[in-house]
């Protein structure tokens, strides 16, 4: 089953995959599922709820939908434990922040062909980390969805854990 955060709709039903189908099975993006981001998910799962997002925004403003679609899931397309990396980078080496956007979109050009708009996603997502500013309305869309997806994988689990914790307490208490 394949779900964004804070979505009920099954994914893979749906015009979203449609955009995303050729990319999201590619076993390229199979590691993603094993590494921890953002504490509470995996990138696997950052990058489709970014994804997923995205697209829904740009197809509200009549923007490049498909392109957000698949530039989101590409968009942390890199394999190191980025904790480890900042924890063990040598002065003068970039941050995880600054460098791997780059290293996302050499790895996304090994997956498909990405056109101009995909790159600058890709590319730019961390902007205003990053220079230079995005080209495109669909990279700002991209940007900030990202961030939103950031705050709601570190909140979320919480609110909901605390929910079923108190739905099993009043349950408890009723018996």
């Amino acid at each position: 089953m394949l779900k964004a955060i804070c979505s009920r709709k099954e994914l893979s039903d749906s015009s979203y995959y449609s955009c995303v189908s050729d990319i999201i099975t590619d076993s390229r993006l199979d590691p993603l599922k094993d590494i921890t981001h953002h504490i509470c998910t995996t990138r696997f799962q950052h990058c489709v709820n970014v994804s997923y997002y995205s697209y829904l925004v740009c197809r509200k403003l009549k923007l490049d939908s498909r392109g957000a679609a698949r530039a989101g899931l590409l968009h942390d397309l890199f394999y190191y434990d980025r904790k480890e990396y900042n924890s063990s980078r040598i002065k003068g080496q970039p941050k995880h922040s600054a460098m791997h956007a780059g290293l996302a979109l050499r790895n996304a050009g090994e997956v498909t062909e990405l056109s101009s708009r995909e790159r600058d996603m890709i590319e730019k997502h961390m902007w205003p980390v990053t220079r230079p500013l995005p080209k495109y309305r669909e990279t700002v869309v991209i940007t900030v969805i990202d961030k939103y997806c950031a705050v709601l994988e570190l909140c979320v689990p919480k609110v909901t854990g605390a929910a079923s914790a108190v739905g099993g307490m009043v349950r408890s208490m009723k018996r």
